[in-house]
């Protein structure tokens, strides 16, 4: 991938225009097997509903766009909570079946947690589907596995998935 092919741009606003784009790709990875939360059949307007609503004070959303299409998002969720101050939590990762394993998801990645750590957080969560892929890219930029949770999450064929919960700790004196 050439970095001037891939822009990562932070949005306060899903405007008409950008909210068809993440309907679509959101329909993608879900239709794709991808465990963000909804079950296929998504329609176009369940997905649309989710991202009108998506923003809110405490969540940062990062959409990458390649070649002026949309390709991929993540979002960041700050604990507003005074004694969670410190940390936040890594969302809705999601690149477009076309364009994965060309570094869009780790761009994404590196960007939230740039921000994170800009924003004075010291320590990201998350948690993906025991098995899928994103277990892989999680490892390989640092996250460390803090523990399973079974039947999380049910999957399109009905079985109850394990979760894998991660997290990265970062010292801003390091």
């Amino acid at each position: 991938m050439k970095d001037n092919m891939l822009l990562i741009e932070l949005t306060n606003k899903v405007d008409d225009y950008i909210e068809e784009e993440l309907a679509d790709l959101l329909v993608q990875v879900v239709e794709g097997g991808a465990s963000i939360g909804f079950l296929p059949p998504l329609s176009p307007d369940e997905a649309r509903d989710y991202w009108a609503n998506v923003l809110a004070p405490n969540v940062r959303l990062w959409i990458a766009v390649w070649n002026g299409c949309v390709v991929g998002t993540v979002q960041l969720h700050l604990c507003g909570k005074p004694n969670g101050n410190h940390r936040a939590e890594i969302a809705k990762l999601m690149t477009s079946p076309q364009h994965r394993r060309l570094g869009v998801g780790r761009a994404l990645m590196r960007t939230a947690e740039e921000a994170a750590w800009s924003e004075g957080r010291t320590l990201l969560v998350l948690d993906t589907r025991e098995g899928d892929p994103s277990n892989l890219l999680y490892r390989s930029i640092g996250y460390q596995q803090a523990g399973t949770i079974p039947s999380f999450a049910r999957s399109a064929n009905g079985n109850l998935d394990a979760t894998v919960l991660y997290y990265k700790l970062h010292d801003p004196n390091a």
